[in-house]
């Protein structure tokens, strides 16, 4: 046990057990988030100057994130993906990244 748990993270054994999502590392996810959020900010900033009369436009997607299926197996790559992605990164690995 001792042996598995002090194995790189982005090793074999990591992919054979998390799958894709073990190829991501904080910075990564981090990175994805950063890009979300600055998509939608983009997009509200649109919303707020378009005229009333004007279309609104539609809401951007987030960046896909491995590991995040739907019920089907399939993977997400509409809004649900985005609630679904936070559980990827734990609020430790989180904290030990920030300090």
């Amino acid at each position: 046990m001792v042996l598995v748990k002090h194995l790189p993270p982005d090793g074999a054994v990591q992919r054979q057990i998390h799958g894709e999502s073990a190829e991501w590392s904080i910075t990564d996810h981090l990175l994805a988030a950063t890009v979300d959020h600055l998509a939608v900010s983009n997009w509200m900033f649109q919303c707020v100057n378009t005229g009333e009369d004007d279309e609104t436009p539609d809401p951007p997607k987030p960046v896909p994130r491995p590991g995040i299926t739907d019920e089907d197996g399939e993977e997400r790559d509409d809004d649900s993906a985005e609630e679904a992605a936070g559980p990827a990164v734990s609020p430790s690995a989180l904290a030990r990244f920030f300090g």
